[in-house]
Formats: C-alpha cells, sequence, structure tokens
C-alpha cells in the first residue's frame, strides 16, 4: 500500500480540482532527533503538506521552497519539495509557554515567501506576502487566493506520525456547470479527519468523502524524504574556505564542526581530519 502520495483528482461534472497529499514514513524522518513538541511538529507539518500539494502542481526540474518567518517564538518553518517531490524541512523557535496557545500568537507578525526555482536554469520566481490570518490554512489560503487567482478551499492535518493536505481549486465556469457544487464539494471536505488519512488507499478515502460526486482520479505521485548525510560536500566546502582559514578554526576550537541545520546533521573533523583533507 502507497502510505506516501500526491493524489490529484478532478470532480467531472462541477469543474473542480483537487490535490490530495498523505505522509507517514517520508514525513517521520523530517522529526528524527529533534525534539519538536506537538504545536511545531503541527505547523511544520502543515507547512510541509502545502509544499507538496504545491510541488505537485509543479513541472520538470522545478523546486518549491515555502518559508514562515514570524516575530513570536516560531522564528521559522521551511519546507523544501523537488519536482519529483522529494521533500525535507525544518523549524527554529524560541521558549515556549501556555500563553502561545494559538497559531497567530505563536507566529505573530511575519510573512510567507514561496520560491519557484528551476534548477537547470538557475531561474527563480519569489512571491512574498504577509502572515494575514489565525491559522496556518488561513494564511495559506490567504497566499493562494492572490497566487493561483483560483477560489481554493484547504485542509491541513499533522501530528508526529502523519500529515494530510486536501486543496481544491474552483476553475473557471464552474458555476455555470453547477450553482451548488462548490459549496456542496466543500462542505463535504470540512469532514475529513487526520485519523481517516492513516493507511487509507487515496480513492477509496476520496470516495468516502465524496460519496455522489462524479471523480476522475490521475497518476498517484509517490513522495520521499531526502536529505542525505554528504560528508564529501562539506570537505569541498572547507577546501573553499583555504587551508590557513581551517586550520585557525582548528586551532582555536580543537575540531572543525559544520551543522547542516535543514537535514539535521553535524559534521566534525579532528587535526588528522583536516591534514588528510588538505594532503
Amino acid at each position: 500500500m502507497q502510505t506516501d502520495y500526491v493524489q490529484r483528482f478532478l470532480f467531472e461534472e462541477l469543474d473542480i480540482r483537487g490535490r490530495l497529499v498523505c505522509l507517514t514514513g517520508a514525513w517521520q524522518p523530517m522529526l528524527a532527533g529533534r525534539g519538536y513538541p506537538s504545536t511545531i511538529v503541527s505547523l511544520l507539518g502543515h507547512t510541509t503538506a502545502l509544499n507538496v500539494l504545491l510541488g505537485a502542481n509543479r513541472k520538470g526540474s522545478g523546486r518549491v521552497t515555502l518559508q514562515v518567518q514570524g516575530s513570536g517564538p516560531v522564528r521559522l518553518l521551511v519546507s523544501d519539495c523537488t519536482a519529483d517531490l522529494q521533500i525535507r524541512g525544518m523549524a527554529q523557535y524560541g521558549s515556549l509557554d501556555e500563553d502561545f496557545v494559538s497559531q497567530k500568537k505563536l507566529l505573530g507578525s511575519g510573512r510567507l515567501s514561496v520560491t519557484l526555482e528551476d534548477l537547470k536554469t538557475g531561474q527563480f520566481y519569489q512571491s512574498l506576502v504577509p502572515l494575514e490570518g489565525d491559522t496556518m490554512e488561513a494564511i495559506f489560503e490567504h497566499y493562494l487566493a492572490q497566487s493561483e487567482q483560483l477560489p481554493s478551499f484547504l485542509r491541513l492535518y499533522a501530528d508526529g506520525s502523519a500529515l494530510c493536505g486536501l486543496l481544491l481549486e474552483k476553475l473557471p465556469g464552474a458555476d455555470e456547470r453547477d450553482p451548488d457544487g462548490w459549496d456542496r464539494v466543500t462542505h463535504l471536505a470540512r469532514t475529513l479527519a487526520l485519523d481517516e488519512t492513516r493507511d487509507a488507499q487515496p480513492y477509496d478515502l476520496l470516495t468516502r468523502v465524496f460519496p455522489e460526486e462524479l471523480m476522475r482520479v490521475f497518476r498517484l505521485y509517490p513522495v520521499e524524504y531526502r536529505c542525505p548525510y554528504d560528508e564529501a560536500k562539506v570537505k569541498d566546502l572547507l577546501r573553499g574556505l583555504g587551508r590557513e582559514e581551517v586550520e585557525s578554526i582548528l586551532a582555536e576550537q580543537g575540531e572543525v564542526v559544520i551543522r547542516n541545520e535543514m537535514c539535521n546533521h553535524e559534521y566534525r573533523f579532528d587535526a588528522r581530519a583536516i591534514a588528510e583533507m588538505f594532503g
């Protein structure tokens, strides 16, 4: 059974399209060793779910990066998704206490940035919107309303073992096809719960949520977590700094430590390793 996927679908008689993402095995490695509290897990999960929903609509060699930067205890949420749906992400946050019970208070004021990058040409497009809304769903719906130019409906769920995201988009002419269609399917979409998505086949899940609607489903896209431990790349970085600079760090600190926050990897080099690197 495919447990990490994006499913694209279309309501044939309504001119409404959708995407459904459900992750378990690709989500849990992003959290491994982080020790994130449940509130941070939820916020990062929401960010990752939307990132994958956007990434699934890209073609070619593109990469989609979402960054939520706030003035509250949660300073940064970042999720990265390639065109072949390889994901990674992280959160940075300060002290959390009982006063920060809502997502709005956790984030404070700030901005959402969405960067679309073409890995072949190096060109990228970035859009910035303020964090308008009391929840991550509201913030992201505000972004979608400005960027997609289509009425959108979004549902996001996440805990430490799974995440799910459902995005519906109302295409031009939908009201002419069925004036009640959009209200009907969004009402049904609100009934979706995270527990329903665990270990569920996507087609079975969609037909359970929308039992009366004629639906076309497309090819299932697998999603995987990818943030490899790459010591060779770090060594190239140190060689680029030059032997004198690296040895000065070694003399001051006793070892050279490089931390990759995005992947939660740490690279340590002692005097012998540095000598061999520049040998």
